[in-house]
């Protein structure tokens, strides 16, 4: 029964892997559908096409949008959301792990813990950016 579980654990843990890889490539193929689709229609309309649009569709690079404060928001919500559940996921080694060996716990627990810190403050960081630019992007 083990063999079974950890065999299953393995395929749930790769299979989410190659979600995360897979994913975003296929959300960039559609976005780049969109791209061409809404250039030939341009096109076919007489519309003049930036020159910026075509260079980003030949070097495969999107063009970046520029930040606003509600994008340094949402990163600063889902950065400090990661650093919150990598601490949650330390609280919960130590927990576990406190009965087997408390050497062991206050290891596992206190890196993954410690571990959360870094995207967590990149999210503060975040979110002081957003507080710094809310009030100055008003027209």
């Amino acid at each position: 029964m083990e063999h079974i579980t950890g065999l299953l654990m393995g395929l749930i843990f790769w299979s989410f892997v190659a979600a995360v890889v897979l994913v975003p490539l296929y959300l960039r193929y559609l976005e780049r559908q969109k791209m061409h689709e809404t250039l030939r229609i341009a096109f076919e309309k007489g519309q003049p096409v930036p020159p910026e649009l075509i260079t980003a569709l030949q070097s495969n690079i999107a063009p970046r949008r520029p930040s606003t404060p509600e994008s340094d928001l949402r990163k600063a919500v889902v950065l400090i959301a990661v650093g919150l559940g990598f601490a949650g996921l330390g609280y919960g080694l130590w927990y576990g792990l406190m009965s087997v060996s408390e050497q062991a716990a206050y290891i596992s627990g206190g890196c993954t813990a410690g571990f959360g810190a870094i995207p967590g403050l990149i999210g503060v960081a975040h979110l002081v950016l957003w507080a710094g630019r809310r009030g100055a992007t008003k027209v």
